[in-house]
């Protein structure tokens, strides 16, 4: 498997491009600020071919670039339908006033083809596997992408805005809810085996296992029965 990652933008979100190896089709996730160029520099690097872009949440920072890149390529975006809202109308996600200047000139609105996230959904894009679960918290329609342990590569968890290495999304921004954020954590990183990889929306990659040691927000956390 490859994952090309980079952090983009003046917030530094990661973006990520997945493929099955070098020279095949590939999945790119938040192309985010100023990603459009870190975008293309990595597809020739490795001579991939996007077939999609899919989205962890839709604040700005995460996906500035969609259209670009989108448009580009004729791709088509995944947005969870509560946060679809936020590619036309970025301002409002963030609580500024409309017309208030937000880093710049900015590419907003949305690509030609948008198709729109479930709960518990299975993605199968460039021979990939991606489980969505939804996890709102950060905004009321974050998502976590999950890829399966395949052979020697450990489960991978695109955590977005959910969880960061030694720390968790911020909830005081519109759609933010603190303990809804908890909940997710709980229903959605706690059962995770300790080896799954995770990499966030900001900041290095971490593993569930030192996190749930090491991260205060998830020290002493249970995860949810099943079934209950």
């Amino acid at each position: 498997m490859l994952i090309a990652g980079f952090p983009a933008g003046a917030w530094g979100t990661n973006c990520y491009l997945v493929a099955p190896a070098a020279g095949e089709e590939c999945v790119i996730i938040d192309p985010g600020h100023q990603a459009a160029a870190g975008v293309e520099e990595a597809l020739k690097k490795h001579r991939l071919k996007p077939v999609a872009v899919v989205l962890t949440h839709g604040h700005i920072d995460h996906v500035a670039s969609v259209v670009p890149v989108c448009g580009a390529h004729d791709v088509p975006a995944w947005i969870h339908p509560a946060d679809r809202y936020m590619m036309s109308d970025p301002e409002k996600a963030i609580g500024r006033s409309i017309g208030m200047p937000l880093m710049g000139e900015l590419t907003v609105g949305e690509p030609d083809d948008v198709q729109e996230l479930s709960d518990g959904a299975l993605l199968k894009l460039a021979g990939l596997e991606f489980g969505v679960s939804h996890a709102p918290g950060h905004t009321k329609g974050s998502v976590t992408f999950r890829m399966p342990e395949v052979a020697d590569v450990p489960q991978i968890l695109f955590s977005g805005d959910l969880l960061f290495a030694g720390s968790v999304g911020r909830t005081d921004l519109p759609g933010g809810d603190h303990a809804e954020l908890l909940e997710s954590l709980a229903r959605v990183c706690l059962p995770l085996d300790d080896s799954t990889v995770v990499l966030s929306g900001h900041g290095p990659q971490t593993t569930i296992g030192r996190e749930r040691v090491s991260n205060p927000f998830l020290n002493g956390m249970d995860a949810p029965r099943r079934g209950m």
